[in-house]
C-alpha cells in the first residue's frame, strides 16, 4: 500500500506535465476536448492520475470546462490577452527590479546569455526550443526576485501567453532576444531602475507585436 501511495503523486506529475506540454506545444488546440477515457488511453494512465492532473491544468487556466462539464484546452480571447499582458507589465517589472537587487551567483544568467547569443549568431531555434527557453528565462527572473507568491502568478500568466502566442510571431524574435540581452545586463550590473525599465520595454513590445500580428489576421 505504501508503495502505491508514493507512486501515485509521481504518475499524476508525470501526466500533467506531459498534458502541459502538448497544450504548450499546440498538440491540443484551444478547444479540445479532454475526455477522460481517450486520453487514459492515450497516455498510457488509469483515470485517476488524468483527472488529477486535469484538475491542476484547470487551476493554472489552461483547461476550462464547457456548458456541459466537460474539460477542454482554454480559449484565450484577445480582451484576455491583453488584460494578461498588462498585469505581467506591473508584476515582471517589480521581479527584474528585484532581482538585480539580489546577489545572485552570475553562472546561470551567463548560461542564458550564451544561449541568445547562440541564437542570434547561429541557426533560428526552432518554436518550441524558443518558447521554453523564453520561459525558462522569465520564471529565472522570478524565482530570483525572491516571492513565492510573485514567481507563482507570473508563471500563471506566462503560461497563458503560450498558449495564445506559441511563439508564432517571427518578427519579435531578434528584437525580443536583444531584449533578454538588455534585461540580463541591468541584473548582473545590479541596476534595478534599468532591469526594470529593460522588462516594461520587452513586455510592451510583445504586446504591440501581438496586436499588430491579430491586426493583420483580421
Amino acid at each position: 500500500m505504501s508503495l502505491q501511495q508514493s507512486a501515485e503523486p509521481n504518475l499524476t506529475e508525470n501526466t500533467l506535465e506531459r498534458l502541459r506540454k502538448m497544450i504548450l506545444r499546440g498538440e491540443l488546440a484551444a478547444g479540445t476536448h479532454l475526455q477522460e477515457r481517450a486520453f487514459a488511453e492515450q497516455l498510457g494512465v488509469s483515470r485517476t492520475p488524468l483527472r488529477e492532473a486535469i484538475t491542476r491544468l484547470i487551476t493554472e487556466g489552461l483547461v476550462t470546462r464547457s456548458t456541459r462539464g466537460t474539460p477542454m484546452v482554454s480559449r484565450i480571447s484577445v480582451s484576455e490577452i491583453v488584460e494578461i499582458l498588462h498585469v505581467r507589465r506591473l508584476l515582471e517589472c517589480e521581479a527584474a527590479r528585484q532581482a538585480a537587487n539580489v546577489i545572485s551567483p552570475p553562472e546561470e544568467w551567463l548560461k542564458f546569455k550564451a544561449t541568445i547569443q547562440n541564437f542570434l549568431e547561429n541557426e533560428r531555434p526552432d518554436r518550441v526550443t524558443h518558447a521554453d527557453f523564453d520561459f525558462d528565462l522569465h520564471m529565472h527572473i522570478a524565482r530570483t526576485a525572491g516571492s513565492k507568491l510573485l514567481m507563482e502568478l507570473i508563471q500563471g500568466l506566462k503560461l497563458k501567453t503560450r498558449i495564445y502566442d506559441k511563439g508564432e510571431i517571427p518578427s519579435r524574435f531578434e528584437p525580443g532576444a536583444r531584449e533578454h540581452l538588455e534585461i540580463i545586463d541591468a541584473i548582473l550590473a545590479r541596476d534595478p531602475e534599468a532591469a526594470e525599465n529593460a522588462m516594461r520595454r520587452h513586455i510592451d513590445n510583445a504586446r504591440e507585436a501581438i496586436l499588430a500580428h491579430i491586426h493583420r489576421l483580421s
